[in-house]
């Protein structure tokens, strides 16, 4: 594998070659983009379309089998024919995942074997603090190491009280500040980009992350839109590609996080809501309920002030969303009671003046 150079400079590393069987005559190739059922791909060959064999189109029996932008491949280059060949899968090291179109209860690939996610919120009308602990559990589950980007901070009149809240939310999480006024606004990003290494833009539509990814790369390759008349962003991004940035490494741009939901996620819920689930383990019993069992250090927390009610109310949203996704019909139940609960915590609030 010491002559993949131009795919190497694509992300392609050590832990991919090793999937490889050595007398593997087939060609290591990258997901830059795909549409209504082909691939492009880069390899040390060139750049190419590509489609999955039959074969492959057999043996697969879940959408997040199939490639996804991001993903590695191993192809038959096909010298004579117009398109390659895609005949397996290398295994991911991270994954962005969604519910797949339809009413079956499959994950669907967005993008792949991402180093680094760059969450970004603006500091306007789309600052939002429940939103951004949904964009960092999704996050953490990935696989992928997330960093918050506050964007249009010129926009922002009290910037040192929006970094104080995002600083209750985002634990072990970097937090950088750009804006699109100044040229060099995007810089605080530059020390997380490097060869080999992929990063990807998520976040509400129109929050600045196509503009960010133009001064990254250069050029103005992505459209951007100003602001509609009410503060929020025209969405801009319609499909997911892969491009290599000039200074080294790759960037992902993908369209606006909604299409993003809790799956399989509880792994990146506990790590977001690490102070819930601290407190959660000092309660008297192990299966405490949170809701009036004596000893029970969420109830503390809440009456005190330690814990912030709309906090509490994000967490319990996003366990509840989980577990729909692994059970419907609990979930509806648990849904229920979650509403009753909340509705009985917040009576039992003490007034703040």
């Amino acid at each position: 594998m010491d002559n993949l150079i131009n795919i190497k400079k694509n992300g392609f590393s050590e832990s991919f070659s090793n999937g490889i069987l050595q007398d593997n005559q087939l060609t290591p190739a990258r997901i830059l983009s795909q549409e209504k059922g082909f691939y492009r791909i880069i390899s040390d060959k060139g750049k190419k379309l590509a489609e999955v064999s039959g074969k492959f189109q057999f043996q697969t029996t879940v959408s997040s089998d199939y490639p996804a932008v991001g993903d590695f491949v191993l192809v038959n280059w096909n010298e004579s024919g117009n398109s390659a060949i895609i005949e397996s899968l290398l295994p991911r090291k991270s994954a962005f995942i969604r519910k797949a179109a339809g009413g079956s209860q499959q994950e669907q690939v967005v993008a792949a074997n991402i180093d680094i996610v760059f969450l970004c919120m603006a500091l306007n009308n789309d600052f939002n603090l429940r939103r951004m602990e949904r964009y960092i559990s999704i996050a953490w589950d990935s696989g992928a190491m997330p960093v918050v980007v506050l964007t249009k901070s010129d926009l922002c009149d009290d910037l040192e009280q929006k970094l104080a809240e995002v600083s209750t939310i985002a634990f072990g999480v970097d937090v950088l500040v750009t804006t699109s006024t100044e040229e060099n606004g995007y810089e605080e990003l530059l020390p997380f980009i490097s060869e080999g290494k992929t990063i990807a833009f998520i976040g509400s539509s129109g929050v600045g992350k196509s503009t960010l990814i133009n001064r990254l790369l250069g050029k103005e390759l992505l459209k951007t839109n100003g602001l509609r008349n009410d503060d929020k962003g025209r969405h801009t991004t319609t499909h997911r590609e892969l491009f290599l940035l000039p200074s080294g490494g790759m960037v992902i741009d993908t369209p606006g996080m909604r299409e993003f939901g809790m799956w399989d996620n509880d792994t990146g819920i506990e790590r977001t809501f690490m102070d819930i689930e601290e407190l959660a383990a000092q309660c008297k019993f192990r299966n405490c309920t949170h809701t009036n069992e004596p000893g029970c250090a969420i109830q503390k927390a809440l009456t005190t002030g330690k814990l912030e009610i709309n906090r509490w109310q994000s967490y319990q949203k996003l366990k509840a969303e989980n577990d729909y996704m692994e059970d419907k019909e609990s979930y509806m139940l648990a849904k229920g009671m979650r509403e009753k609960q909340i509705s009985k915590l917040i009576k039992k609030m003490p007034i703040r003046v």
